[in-house]
């Protein structure tokens, strides 16, 4: 069997070996790939040499200029990394959503559908078990100049991913809850944060204006006040920025049960469940 091939790294002198660098990257961009494999020729060249380990099916072409390395043995199911894939798509990418919910580990389903903001929407790209969706970023953040307010870094097989951290991702939940699976897989997967930083939740809040985020943010909060700690005169100031009419929780439902205190129609399902988790 052919052996690897070997590049020179221009910043040490050394040789790299290819397989070092698939271990290394197991979804990677062409433009990685040309930077991390100095081929003397380019991206040009880059293709080049990957184009044998696309024959031997030691890699596979998710997308245009995207690589995914495919384990020995692995099989005509081999199914990338969705997290990877999309941060090798988008350099920018931040992770939101149901996305963020799995990656900050408190996601309570299995959801095959990748949802990131980045600089520039694009077309969904379907894999062979799932989606990532590419929304663009959220006005409310960009026109503030606080793309990255609530965020974090999350290691994801050797690569730091930028993720909504547990306090934006609440909010952004209840502002489209199906991109979390609905409100109550948001609830129930929201409710194992281990902490929730009052102060950030507010800045998040402050940023939409929305009175509706204010309204389900402050249900949540007294649902859960004593898992999360929450002071009464942080839900008390909460009331202030309510809807002065009553709204659903989530567009379109139809019936449930008025929560007063937030001017709030919720299913009653959600009642229950939330009534039942916090001890």
């Amino acid at each position: 069997m052919q052996k690897g091939y070997t590049f020179t790294c221009m910043d040490t002198k050394r040789k790299i070996r290819t397989e070092d660098f698939f271990s290394a990257n197991p979804v990677f961009s062409l433009d990685e790939a040309t930077e991390a494999l100095d081929t003397h020729s380019g991206r040009a060249g880059t293709i080049e040499r990957l184009k044998y380990y696309l024959k031997t099916g030691r890699l596979k072409l998710v997308t245009r200029e995207v690589y995914a390395v495919a384990s020995a043995g692995g099989g005509g199911d081999f199914q990338p990394d969705p997290f990877l894939v999309a941060i090798a798509v988008r350099n920018d990418a931040i992770f939101s959503y149901h996305s963020a919910l799995e990656l900050l580990g408190v996601g309570h389903s299995v959801w095959n559908r990748c949802v990131i903001h980045c600089g520039h929407r694009r077309s969904p790209l379907v894999l062979k078990h799932g989606s990532i969706d590419f929304l663009q970023d959220q006005d409310s953040f960009v026109k503030s100049e606080s793309r990255y307010l609530g965020t974090q870094k999350v290691e994801r097989r050797g690569r730091l991913l930028t993720v909504t951290g547990p306090e934006r991702t609440i909010v952004d939940g209840f502002r489209r809850p199906v991109l979390c699976g609905g409100v109550e897989e948001l609830i129930q997967s929201a409710s194992g944060f281990a902490v929730l930083d009052l102060d950030m939740l507010k800045k998040v809040l402050l940023c939409y204006n929305i009175a509706r985020l204010w309204a389900a943010t402050g249900w949540f909060l007294e649902q859960f006040q004593k898992r999360f700690h929450v002071p009464e005169t942080v839900l008390q100031e909460m009331e202030k920025y309510c809807p002065s009419s009553t709204l659903y929780i989530e567009r379109g439902l139809r019936g449930g049960v008025l929560y007063p205190r937030w001017n709030l129609i919720l299913p009653e399902s959600i009642i229950r469940r939330s009534d039942s988790d916090e001890p």
